[in-house]
């Protein structure tokens, strides 16, 4: 299994909406430019991330996004099953069901599955982890792997697209 790009974006994006003031956001137009995305792509992952409440759009020709949550209260999770979905990584086939025994009628099929007991057990430890990761906790980070000018300097991006 593999996260769409859209996962990746979602989650640069989101971080540069931290320090957007309450009462302003950032337009599409400005984040692809910044990513070097098509607007079209990058609005495309906007509508999941709006649909599962992540951001919030403003109307109008100043318009744009913001956070509809605190940034301690996005999950990296939650990003993940705005852009992928909700359905399990491992999909169980019960192909044990088509085995020579069942086959050969001697044997009834089980319902349970310990192949797919062990990958569920294994995605839920995966969402755990990345449900335990914020944008708030990635901003830090950020902060401590980034220099101070890189990130002044993406700050000032968004703020002169603004005037």
């Amino acid at each position: 299994m593999q996260y769409s790009v859209g996962v990746e974006y979602a989650l640069h994006c989101l971080v540069y909406l931290i320090d957007v003031p309450s009462n302003e956001s950032i337009g599409i137009k400005d984040l692809a430019e910044f990513q070097g995305l098509p607007e079209t792509f990058l609005s495309k992952v906007f509508g999941k991330l709006s649909k599962a409440g992540i951001v919030s759009s403003v109307p109008g020709v100043k318009g744009g996004y913001r956070l509809s949550k605190s940034p301690e209260d996005i999950s990296f999770w939650d990003v993940i099953e705005a852009i992928e979905g909700t359905k399990p990584i491992f999909q169980c086939k019960n192909i044990k069901d088509n085995g020579y025994l069942y086959r050969e009628n001697c044997c009834k099929p089980t319902s349970f599955c310990t192949i797919n007991s062990v990958m569920l057990s294994a995605e839920e430890k995966m969402r755990d982890e990345l449900r335990s990761k914020t944008l708030s906790w990635l901003n830090k980070e950020l902060d401590s792997v980034l220099s101070k000018q890189i990130r002044e300097d993406t700050r000032n991006f968004f703020s002169k697209s603004k005037t």
